[in-house]
Formats: C-alpha cells, structure tokens, sequence
C-alpha cells in the first residue's frame, strides 16, 4: 500500500467511525472538499476508501446474517 492510499484509508476509516458515532454525514463531502484544495489524487483516494469500507460493512453484515 502507497503512502497516499495508506493516509486516504486512514482518513475514511475515521470519517466513517466518527458518523457511525453521530456525526454528519457531509463530514464526507467536507473532508474530500478539504483534501481537494490540496491534492485532487488524494481526494479521488479518500473517496475510494470511504467507497470500498463501506461496501465492505455491506457484505460482512450480509455474510453475518448468512451465517
């Protein structure tokens, strides 16, 4: 894992505990909005990692359920 992709993860997996915590759900919009301004790459990175952990909450919840 590339250091971009390895900060991105990290940013989405606190972006998403702290909406599953409470907070709102344009905190997604607004971190991107925040990284945009300085890398465009890592914006498209973060999204992708927000993109990809929730999926990932899908299918283990549907595995879960399965099993």
């Amino acid at each position: 894992m590339t250091l971009l992709e390895q900060v991105a993860d990290e940013l989405a997996r606190e972006t998403i505990r702290l909406i599953e915590a409470g907070a709102d759900e344009t905190l997604v919009a607004r971190v991107a909005e925040a990284i945009v301004n300085a890398s465009q790459t890592m914006e498209e990175a973060y999204l992708t990692a927000v993109r990809v952990r929730r999926a990932e909450a899908r299918a283990r919840a549907v595995l879960a359920a399965a099993g």
